[in-house]
């Protein structure tokens, strides 16, 4: 099998994404194919021994549209540089999506007679002349910054219609008799033969201006998916014909003042409409520009060479400036800084990197600098990762967007039924006149906004996708992330994810009064600094005011002791006090016991001076978390092989409702489906390598703390950081963008079952009657306001 992205030039028309993929589909050999709005490419996976690439293009050239195709075979990855990518092989196990940075061949300039639904974007392409990248170099430029120049061309060209046609319009304002009689000037700007001015005009108007309609209403009908575009087009051939046969002997009025403001209208509505497109969907654009164009590379002289990234290997040694980014992800060998990571991981807070720390290609270095061991490269680098992430994500269709699409499709047949039912209403039973009939059938097909219907879930799935990324939560998969709104129960293992994985102090206990608690901290931390045990580390990380030790000595098995300031210091475990017949019967011991944590005697010149509780560190935001999930109604559950003694506790500290104790790795999927034979919703918070079945057995497998490995094949959703809140904000996010989706829907319906009625004048009895302008004008204000509503999902932050 291969796999083949086509980027389709001229896919305004958000109604013909599903059209593309049947006709594919349809073909012959080919497997699979998605198409989609945010990336604006179709993937198509196809058995190239039945047809290649050029057949494919000249399926899609025949359905109306123009691509430029960027072929990978299966076993291909790409190379992250500044912005660009080029192609490298990749392992068997790739993820079955179609890698996406792959490098493009040489584009040709769109043919303007194949453009599919917004048309009219001719001449914006590089030259079809440009030599191809050779593969160890960047690409000419990402699949996804070619779509968002494509957006650029596009929006320049309505721009360039758009203000091109208002000066034509300005004369045909002037010489149109309705408005000369309206301001009195008929006679004095009137003159014999001015309709022919004001003919020429308007069909410079038309033919220009209108352009991108008619191409969109060609490529529309050729696919028997009609759309706005149809009717567009319907509207102002209508009022260009009847108008143009008035002039020439028919009896009647001329529409030509209303034609020009018409296409001057859905010019500007299409212009703002792109432009709000494009901040949509160019968040791999930004997370691309994160990266260096090239990187300091240590050479094994000792000298420094500037390099660009795609020379870079791993073990390769690059020293990073202050200031400066960082140019791939590696482990410090050397310095020590500062380093923002937050527009790769959302922490806002800069995180201090030193010797044996683990580093981000595109984190921005602080005050100090810092030699870096490279470890990740092009598709093995976090950027590179989350980019594809982002991608998939962005790939996956909404569920409701099968609804909005054939929503869509019925309104597009419905305007123009209405559009036909309202001239015959007018002309034949209200007993108008011609022109009138025409022009309220032409209001009713101008209003109508099929395109609202459209562009309402995808626009929303692209910023949604966007946001979560550029906040460490990253969307493997769609489906299960729209579905993280109604869940009901969330699980969470307990090392590592609700706790840090790591002994810290819990408890320090007095058991002599001739000491107090600092200065038995003191003695503990300054001996056990020199051991390695886990337990010792902890214990010399609660006190920073160590003291010097001689004599240190291990006590295999039971502990440590040493001489601090002239008096003998142990440090053991409750073994080593029954060997010695020490008395440990201290009541207050036994409760710290219960609940499961590690208890430490000292020993101060042989005299049971205290006693050190350790456990496992519950994160700090754990207990946030936990309440901000019961807040929405979410049952909060634990799995962990720790004893009952040890989950009760930490279920107590952060006010779980449920914990299952003792569980064995390989049965916490079991545990996970036991919980869904309640019926319920089920998500599942892990590491993402010990968690993996019941990741994959929940309703939304949630892989907590990836860092720089985000390829975690089981999870659904991926969270960078170790913070158990970004659950919650998962949860959140998914809620506020079902939202979104509905509050589109619901206004591109409303604004429809509205619209139509009053432009075909049913207020007419009230002196309530709407031009064509006007209905243009609500048109794109109606698709204006969508494309904006989706954008403000952004301030859920």
């Amino acid at each position: 099998m291969r796999t083949s992205v086509i980027e389709v030039r001229a896919m305004l028309a958000v109604l013909n994404l599903d059209e593309v993929e049947k006709r594919l589909c349809d073909v012959p050999g080919v497997e699979s194919a998605t198409v989609n709005f945010a990336a604006g490419k179709a993937t198509v996976r196809f058995d190239e021994t039945r047809l290649d690439v050029g057949d494919i293009k000249a399926i899609v050239h025949q359905r109306g549209h123009d691509p430029a195709s960027k072929s990978v075979p299966e076993k291909e990855g790409e190379h992250l540089t500044k912005g660009k990518v080029a192609a490298v092989p990749i392992e068997e196990s790739a993820p079955p999506p179609a890698p996406t940075h792959a490098a493009e061949e040489p584009k040709a300039a769109p043919d303007a007679s194949k453009d599919g639904g917004h048309a009219g974007h001719e001449g914006n392409s590089a030259p079809s002349d440009q030599p191809a990248a050779p593969e160890t170099a960047p690409a000419a430029t990402p699949d996804h910054k070619d779509h968002q120049s494509h957006h650029a061309h596009m929006a320049a060209d309505f721009r360039r219609r758009f203000w091109i046609s208002l000066v034509l319009t300005l004369p045909i304002l002037a010489l149109s008799p309705l408005l000369q009689s309206l301001v009195g000037l008929r006679d004095a700007i009137g003159f014999t033969g001015d309709l022919y001015v004001l003919f020429g005009f308007s069909s410079a108007v038309f033919w220009y201006g209108g352009w991108p309609f008619l191409k969109g209403f060609y490529a529309e009908i050729k696919a028997l998916k009609p759309g706005m575009m149809t009717l567009v087009a319907v509207a102002i051939t209508t009022a260009y014909l009847y108008s143009s046969a008035v002039v020439f002997g028919l009896t009647g009025k001329v529409f030509f003042w209303e034609l020009a403001t018409l296409v001057d209208i859905m010019l500007l509505g299409h212009w703002i409409e792109m432009k709000s497109v494009m901040g949509a969907s160019k968040a791999l654009e930004e997370l691309a520009k994160l990266m260096p164009s090239d990187a300091h590379k240590l050479m094994p002289d000792g000298s420094m060479k500037d390099v660009p990234l795609s020379e870079l290997t791993v073990d390769d040694k690059v020293l990073v400036k202050p200031g400066e980014k960082v140019p791939a992800d590696g482990t410090v060998v050397e310095g020590e800084s500062s380093v923002n990571e937050a527009m790769l991981t959302g922490e806002a807070t800069p995180v201090t990197r030193k010797s044996g720390g683990k580093v981000i290609g595109g984190s921005i270095n602080g005050e100090g600098s810092l030699t870096i061991a490279v470890k990740g490269t092009g598709k093995d680098s976090f950027l590179s990762q989350v980019i594809d992430l982002v991608k998939q994500a962005q790939e996956s269709k909404s569920k409701t967007q099968n609804l909005a699409d054939t929503a869509a499709m019925w309104l597009t047949l419905i305007a123009l039924v209405s559009g036909a039912a309202t001239f015959l209403l007018w002309l034949l039973f209200m007993d108008r006149e011609l022109a009138y009939a025409i022009e309220r059938a032409v209001t009713v097909m101008v209003i109508t906004c099929p395109h609202a219907l459209g562009l309402a879930v995808p626009l929303v799935v692209a910023v949604s996708t966007a946001l979560a990324a550029s906040n460490g939560l990253l969307i493997r998969n769609r489906g299960a992330f729209e579905g993280a709104r109604k869940l009901q129960a969330v699980i969470f293992d307990k090392t590592g994810t609700l706790t840090e994985g790591r002994f810290g102090v819990t408890d320090t206990l007095l058991l002599a009064q001739d000491i107090d608690e600092e200065t038995l901290r003191k003695y503990a931390a300054s001996v056990d600094a020199n051991s390695e045990h886990p337990i010792a580390k902890a214990i010399a990380a609660s006190s920073d005011a160590k003291l010097d030790v001689d004599n240190f000595k291990s006590i295999p098995g039971k502990g440590a002791q040493g001489t601090v300031d002239g008096r003998e210091i142990k440090v053991v475990s409750p073994g080593y006090l029954r060997e010695q017949n020490i008395d440990l019967t201290d009541k207050r011991v036994e409760p710290l016991q219960a609940q499961g944590k590690t208890v430490v005697f000292v020993l101060v010149d042989g005299q049971l001076k205290g006693a050190i509780a350790l456990a496992d560190i519950i994160r700090p935001e754990a207990k946030q978390a936990i309440e901000a999930l019961k807040a929405l109604d979410i049952r909060c559950m634990m799995l962990t092989g720790d004893n009952k003694a040890t989950a009760k506790w930490v279920a107590d500290q952060v006010g779980l409702d449920e914990f299952f104790a003792e569980v064995l790795p390989k049965d916490k999927a079991a545990k996970v489906k036991e919980v869904q034979g309640r019926g319920v919703l089920v998500a599942m918070t892990g590491d993402g390598v010990n968690d993996a079945p019941a990741l994959a057995q929940a309703d939304v497998g949630i892989a907590i703390g990836a860092g720089s490995d985000v390829a975690v094949e089981t999870a659904d959703i991926v969270l960078v950081r170790s913070n158990p809140l970004d659950v919650v904000a998962i949860v959140a996010l998914s809620r506020a963008t079902y939202r979104k989706m509905i509050q589109n829907l619901v206004w591109a319906t409303g604004y429809n079952v509205v619209a139509i009625p009053l432009a075909a004048g049913a207020l007419y009895a009230w002196g309530v009657v709407l031009s064509p302008a006007v209905g243009a004008g609500l048109m794109a204000v109606s698709t204006v306001i969508v494309a904006v509503n989706a954008r403000l999902l952004r301030l859920n932050k």
